[in-house]
Protein backbone atom coordinates (compact mmCIF):
# COMPACT_ATOMS: atom_id res chain seq x y z
CA UNK A 1 0.00 0.00 0.00
CA UNK A 2 2.42 2.40 0.66
CA UNK A 3 4.82 1.49 -2.47
CA UNK A 4 1.41 2.80 -4.42
CA UNK A 5 1.25 6.00 -2.27
CA UNK A 6 4.96 6.38 -3.17
CA UNK A 7 4.80 5.57 -6.77
CA UNK A 8 1.68 7.93 -7.14
CA UNK A 9 3.30 10.83 -5.37
CA UNK A 10 6.72 9.93 -7.39
CA UNK A 11 4.70 10.66 -10.64
CA UNK A 12 2.67 13.40 -9.19
CA UNK A 13 6.14 15.56 -8.50
CA UNK A 14 7.18 14.52 -12.07
CA UNK A 15 4.38 15.82 -13.66
CA UNK A 16 3.06 12.27 -15.04
CA UNK A 17 0.27 11.39 -13.10
CA UNK A 18 -2.55 13.85 -14.49
CA UNK A 19 -3.29 14.40 -18.03
CA UNK A 20 -4.81 18.07 -17.54
CA UNK A 21 -3.23 19.45 -14.21
CA UNK A 22 -4.88 22.67 -14.67
CA UNK A 23 -8.60 21.26 -15.24
CA UNK A 24 -7.43 19.22 -11.43
CA UNK A 25 -6.24 22.29 -9.78
CA UNK A 26 -8.96 24.69 -11.12
CA UNK A 27 -11.46 21.59 -9.66
CA UNK A 28 -9.40 21.61 -6.24
CA UNK A 29 -9.71 25.83 -6.28
CA UNK A 30 -13.54 25.78 -6.63
CA UNK A 31 -13.77 23.42 -3.73
CA UNK A 32 -11.59 25.48 -1.57
CA UNK A 33 -13.44 28.26 -2.50
CA UNK A 34 -16.73 27.31 -1.91
CA UNK A 35 -15.58 25.20 1.52
CA UNK A 36 -14.09 28.09 3.01
CA UNK A 37 -16.95 30.83 2.22
CA UNK A 38 -19.29 28.60 3.62
CA UNK A 39 -16.88 28.14 6.99
CA UNK A 40 -16.94 32.64 6.99
CA UNK A 41 -20.38 32.81 6.27
CA UNK A 42 -21.10 30.13 9.42
CA UNK A 43 -18.62 31.19 11.73
CA UNK A 44 -20.44 34.62 11.51
CA UNK A 45 -23.30 32.61 13.56
CA UNK A 46 -23.52 32.63 17.50
CA UNK A 47 -23.01 28.80 17.17
CA UNK A 48 -19.58 27.06 18.19
CA UNK A 49 -16.89 26.70 16.51
CA UNK A 50 -16.65 23.19 15.90
CA UNK A 51 -20.10 23.38 13.13
CA UNK A 52 -19.03 25.28 10.89
CA UNK A 53 -15.53 23.61 10.54
CA UNK A 54 -17.68 20.13 10.64
CA UNK A 55 -19.91 21.26 7.86
CA UNK A 56 -17.83 22.91 5.42
CA UNK A 57 -15.87 20.20 5.26
CA UNK A 58 -18.72 18.25 4.64
CA UNK A 59 -19.81 20.40 1.97
CA UNK A 60 -16.30 20.61 0.34
CA UNK A 61 -16.41 16.79 0.66
CA UNK A 62 -19.05 16.46 -0.70
CA UNK A 63 -19.12 18.41 -3.89
CA UNK A 64 -15.22 16.86 -4.82
CA UNK A 65 -16.61 13.85 -6.81
CA UNK A 66 -18.92 15.92 -8.64
CA UNK A 67 -16.27 18.14 -9.48
CA UNK A 68 -13.41 15.41 -10.26
CA UNK A 69 -16.48 13.49 -12.14
CA UNK A 70 -13.98 13.48 -15.63
CA UNK A 71 -10.96 13.15 -13.78
CA UNK A 72 -8.08 11.75 -16.10
CA UNK A 73 -5.01 9.90 -15.22
CA UNK A 74 -2.05 9.35 -17.68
Amino acid sequence: MLEIGWFSAKLFLKGKLLRDPMHFVKQTAIATVVGSLLLVLLAQANIPFYLPITLSSLVAGMIMPFLLKDFKMK
